[in-house]
């Protein structure tokens, strides 16, 4: 499989969904843990952010979080938060994450809250353009 990449923005990036109450709690918890390490979190719902990353498609980031590195690689869903969390001390024990078996189970559990986040966790919508996602 092709590695994902776009413009190289500098520094780390994580796209979310700022749509999302699970989401917005994960990053409110991103940024805690990451602190002032250089990793910008961004809603991908607002306005022109997207725009600013070629390649990275509205469907990918339905999927799962996006993690673009300052060099443009891109790494998404469970792989992304073990990315960029192994910058981080105790953060190297989710590396964990590329044993045969342990990552294919990591991946499966991520996509399925993702797929049900809003069920999950709500909608965090006040004009109600959530309910595209509450089928």
């Amino acid at each position: 499989m092709k590695a994902l990449s776009t413009t190289p923005p500098g520094h780390d990036v994580i796209l979310y969904d700022g749509h999302c109450r699970l989401c917005i709690a994960a990053a409110k918890q991103f940024q805690r843990l990451l602190g002032g390490h250089g990793t910008q979190l961004r809603s991908f719902r607002e306005e022109g952010v997207l725009a600013a990353y070629p390649g990275i498609a509205l469907e990918r980031c339905e999927q799962g979080i996006q993690l673009i590195q300052a060099d443009g690689r891109i790494f998404e869903g469970a792989e992304a938060v073990v990315q960029a969390m192994g910058r981080r001390p105790a953060g190297k024990l989710l590396f964990a994450y590329y044993v045969p078996g342990l990552r294919q189970v990591a991946d499966w559990v991520y996509g399925l809250i993702a797929r049900y986040r809003f069920r999950i966790a709500g909608r965090a919508c006040p004009d109600g353009a959530c309910a595209i996602h509450f089928k």
